[in-house]
């Protein structure tokens, strides 16, 4: 059977990058936020050694912005984010999961608070834009709502930081994680922040200009050859290893910040009014009924799973496995799994029912994958 193709369409976005990424030989991709994001270069698991080594350059200008600007412009983003922003700071990011009124999780971006009156939301895999555009009429609110000309770079891996002195100078060393500072470039200034989704460090550029997103790339990439520089994006193998959740993968409008293990991220107690906050204390003094965990499973190497799995014990289903591959540095098949309370600890045995073959799985927490993998290297 042929393998069917996906067409593009003005509905799939390329990138101010995508040419760039074409010519430099990406072998996947997929959709998120109706736009092309590389999946693959070398190989999953040659593209995760190298990240751990290295530098890579990644477009991510899939991390859409939706801006909040204007004097309700702090009122509004403290709203809508279960994360606490009421004492945010210009010059930061914040981890700000986004809940709908029932405590569900409708997106998990991160905010970067530019000016007391403005904000970007750059969002995970989901519309955020007609939902906060939505509040804002509903709620009189005076605040301008759009998707920004914004399309990030990243630059992540152990060398990122050298290669981006070259490019942007001395003072890139200053910025510490998750700030962002303004620096020049091509006659504009351009937002840099210490973040990035691998956890093997780096930066994100907030170009703010498509027209000059190849002129950007070629920049840093003539810089690279010292830091082995190659083409990247998100590897599936080194997120996992590093406890990094996928908004449509590991969870999605199923689930609230508390079956996800977010507890950290919001203050339910503080007298603040967030969208959900109602919904997410009566889960709390009930009690949650399925949490995210880390998993380690037996057996051959794993390729990664399309679709959910499913998770039992006793010949009864107790949840899915949401995510998983094999790590080479790690020396076993890992994944996450969202199960039901009961067997949501440490050393709980399980049977994933994968259709790559049946296999014994023992919990974890999702923190133990990260602690170990620092430790296999």
């Amino acid at each position: 059977m042929s393998r069917a193709t996906i067409l593009a369409s003005r509905r799939l976005r390329a990138t101010p990058y995508s040419t760039r990424v074409a010519q430099m030989g990406a072998s996947g991709y997929t959709v998120y936020n109706h736009m092309w994001l590389a999946t693959m270069f070398g190989g999953l698991a040659q593209d995760y050694a190298h990240l751990k080594k290295y530098a890579q350059i990644w477009d991510v200008s899939v991390e859409r912005q939706v801006q909040i600007k204007g004097p309700d412009a702090h009122k509004l983003a403290c709203m809508i984010s279960a994360r606490d922003l009421t004492n945010a700071k210009v010059g930061r990011c914040y981890y700000a999961p986004i809940c709908d009124q029932h405590g569900k999780i409708i997106n998990d971006p991160v905010a970067l608070r530019l000016a007391d009156d403005k904000y970007w939301f750059s969002i995970a895999d989901s519309d955020l834009l007609l939902w906060v555009q939505g509040l804002a009429l509903g709620l009189n609110l005076d605040v301008d709502i759009c998707e920004p000309d914004v399309s990030p770079l990243a630059i992540q891996g152990p060398m990122a930081e050298d290669l981006m002195v070259d490019v942007f100078g001395e003072e890139i060393r200053d910025i510490k994680f998750f700030q962002f500072k303004a620096f020049p470039f091509e006659g504009r200034m351009l937002n840099i922040a210490r973040s990035g989704w691998s956890k093997q460090g780096g930066f994100e550029i907030y170009l703010d200009d498509g027209s000059l997103g190849e002129v950007l790339w070629d920049a840093i990439w003539e810089k690279g050859e010292p830091y082995y520089l190659r083409p990247g994006c998100p590897n599936l193998i080194e997120r996992i290893e590093g406890g990094l959740l996928s908004y449509g993968n590991d969870m999605n409008r199923e689930n609230t910040p508390l079956e996800i293990g977010l507890e950290k991220f919001i203050n339910l107690d503080s007298d603040r009014d967030f969208i959900g906050k109602e919904a997410l204390i009566a889960q709390r003094d009930v009690g949650i009924k399925k949490r995210l965990m880390g998993i380690e499973m037996d057996g051959e190497e794993m390729t990664p799973v399309p679709e959910p799995e499913d998770v039992v014990v006793d010949d009864v289903k107790v949840g899915i496995l949401t995510s998983a591959v094999f790590s080479p540095d790690y020396g076993a098949n890992i994944g996450f799994v969202m199960i039901a309370i009961e067997h949501a600890h440490d050393g709980a045995v399980v049977e994933v029912q994968s259709a790559q073959g049946t296999r014994k799985g023992v919990i974890c927490e999702v923190s133990s994958l990260w602690s170990r993998a620092q430790t296999s290297e």
